[in-house]
């Protein structure tokens, strides 16, 4: 995994995290803050003009906790620990920067875009106190709705996830059907005061209606409750506590709903996407400012709209373009022009709009850029006409050594899997085990890696990761098939294949969904070759970049973890956006002719070129 911090500024100044808070040890993460190229210019340059509200406007009259939750990584002690590089060559930060005395954390002059390099869509940011939390879709995957944590808006680490299983539909277990681009999409998470509880609400898209989930703790754990489905649905707790719900699809409506928030008290269309834009509104974001209410839409891959009320939460509501078709100078390879995000203020009365690139194969990857307020209206801050590749760093305490960035390499040492984990779909929890390395028993008799249960994920992070997995074969049975994917709808593999006794490792390619989501090409065997002895490492490098020389993965395998070979021919990783996910590494395991057998995967590394 990487969290891309990257800064060619020199300089450096301390930011120092509050004095009453608790850390946790820092894990350090290969190459966090690596001096990997970013492209744009400005370097922070505080001059920047801005984007916003324009001259044409329009006004519409308002009418009528199951097995396998991740959980928090990272330890909960106080002691320093080792820090993570600070990104740039700006030097490393020490100590906790909290109440463990140690020195104080530092931070960059500048951040850069990409904020993080993974396929985290569909974001909404919001603050508690001095804490910032991230959610995103996650569609089929489980558990779902994954959740971040921030002290700074920069350093992230994943938390745990919102909705702990996609137990709505049978479907979201691979049985009777498979759910491939359902389930979580646009969901919202907000924090309710009044009684200290985190709301995520959405609607399961296609099979499984709307639900709430609740927690004291961003950590969990999430308790579930039925409740409304909305498209593409933005919360908004109002100043009395009521709360309402803008979502829609071209068409606009606000609900207000019941006390509990898990009901609808009345609804009502507020706005319809006028004629003149190229496609309609959808994924509401919810605010209130200054006794104004705002609704943050996006027209799909071109741009941000924000929908202002004067007249409170059901309109009449005036349009205007906010961050539309915007140049992008962020690091060459991530994509451009961000759309579809939110707005969120820091105790210091900064904004900041944190969108995201369409940028496959690695998916839509969030992107930050400050912002400003003009007459009720808000302003993307640009750098030379463009969104900035870097501006400078948020006016606070530098939260570096406050967040646990994933271990570059995970021995699944504890009972639970790290939040950076997803099954594809719902695992049989009978069937996986982690403490010492994890056990994959084989769940499914398939022929068809789509169609298998219990294939472990995890984001391909950019613009370039190496993913290796040391893998104990010695359990598997006559048919079994278990390795390493590069995941989409156009896939790959290299992987173990037990036949009459004999163990080869092969490489197949051209494992292929059309755009229903069904199966169209098992994929073939390119290359193999027979192995002796329990163990094999495998590997897949995949440059997830969307310019010249990326959207290409290739495979290799060592017997003794140090000397690869590499086997087959190489990947080209589709840049359509249909599927919508980016890609992933798929760690499976899979029966063709009976179950019983199982691997031991002792480590899963991710290391950069």
């Amino acid at each position: 995994m990487h969290f891309p911090l990257q800064s060619t500024n020199t300089r450096s100044r301390i930011r120092r995290t509050a004095g009453t808070a608790s850390t946790v040890v820092l894990v350090s993460l290969l190459a966090s803050c690596s001096g990997e190229s970013q492209g744009g210019d400005g370097g922070g340059d505080t001059t920047g003009t801005t984007a916003g509200p324009g001259t044409g406007s329009s006004i519409v009259s308002g009418s009528s906790g199951s097995v396998g939750q991740a959980t928090s990584g990272g330890s909960t002690s106080s002691s320093g620990g080792p820090a993570a590089s600070g990104g740039g060559d700006s030097g490393t930060g020490g100590g906790d920067g909290g109440s463990g005395g140690g020195a104080p954390a530092v931070c960059p002059e500048t951040y850069s875009n990409p904020l993080i390099w993974e396929d985290l869509p569909d974001d909404e940011v919001i603050r508690v106190d001095d804490t910032y939390y991230y959610t995103a879709s996650s569609f089929h995957h489980s558990p779902g709705a994954p959740l971040l944590r921030s002290y700074d808006l920069v350093h992230w680490e994943y938390v745990s996830h919102s909705v702990p299983r996609l137990d709505m539909d049978a479907s979201y277990d691979l049985n009777g059907g498979r759910s491939y681009v359902n389930g979580i999409w646009a969901s919202t998470l907000q924090y309710r005061k009044s009684n200290e509880t985190f709301y995520w609400m959405g609607c399961m898209h296609n099979k499984g209606g709307g639900w709430v989930f609740t927690a004291k703790s961003p950590e969990g754990p999430w308790e579930k409750h039925k409740g409304g489905c909305y498209y593409d649905m933005g919360l908004l707790i109002d100043d009395d506590d009521t709360m309402y719900v803008a979502s829609g699809n071209n068409t606009i409506s606000v609900a207000q709903l019941s006390a509990d928030g898990f009901s609808q008290v009345k609804s009502q269309v507020v706005f319809q996407t006028p004629g003149t834009l190229s496609g309609p509104l959808e994924g509401s974001r919810f605010y209130k400012k200054d006794g104004n209410y705002y609704i943050f839409t996006t027209q799909y891959a071109n741009g941000e709209y924000v929908l202002r009320s004067t007249n409170g939460p059901f309109g009449p509501y005036e349009l205007r373009p906010f961050a539309v078709k915007l140049p992008y100078a962020g690091a060459p390879g991530s994509g451009g022009s961000p759309h579809q995000g939110g707005i969120v203020e820091t105790q210091n009365g900064e904004w900041y709009y944190i969108g995201f690139n369409d940028a496959f194969p690695v998916g839509r990857i969030p992107v930050m850029a400050p912002m400003t307020w003009t007459d009720g209206w808000p302003s993307v801050t640009l750098v030379d006409g463009k969104w900035g590749g870097t501006y400078p760093f948020p006016n606070l305490p530098c939260g570096s050594n406050r967040v646990t960035p994933p271990p570059s390499k995970d021995t699944f040492a504890g009972e639970t899997l790290r939040p950076e984990w997803e099954w594809n779909h719902n695992p049989d929890d009978t069937k996986w085990s982690s403490g010492a390395g994890l056990t994959l028993q084989t769940a499914t008799v398939t022929d068809d890696l789509y169609a298998a249960r219990n294939t472990l994920t995890r984001r391909i992070a950019g613009p370039v990761s190496i993913g290796t997995i040391e893998l104990d074969h010695s359990k598997m049975k006559n048919g079994d098939v278990a390795g390493l994917a590069a995941l989409r709808d156009v896939s790959a593999w290299i992987g173990v294949k037990k036949t009459n006794g004999g163990t080869r490792v092969v490489m197949t390619n051209g494992v292929n969904m059309n755009t229903s989501w069904t199966t169209t090409s098992k994929g073939n065997e390119v290359a193999g070759a027979d192995v002796t002895g329990d163990k094999i490492w495998l590997r897949v490098e995949a440059n997830v970049r969307t310019d010249g020389g990326g959207a290409q993965a290739r495979f290799s395998y060592s017997t003794d973890g140090t000397r690869f070979t590499d086997l087959g021919n190489t990947l080209n990783m589709t840049k359509d956006w249909q599927y919508f996910l980016g890609y992933r590494f798929g760690i499976f395991n899979y029966a063709t002719q009976s179950l019983g057998g199982s691997v031991n995967v002792a480590s899963f590394e991710v290391t950069k070129p």
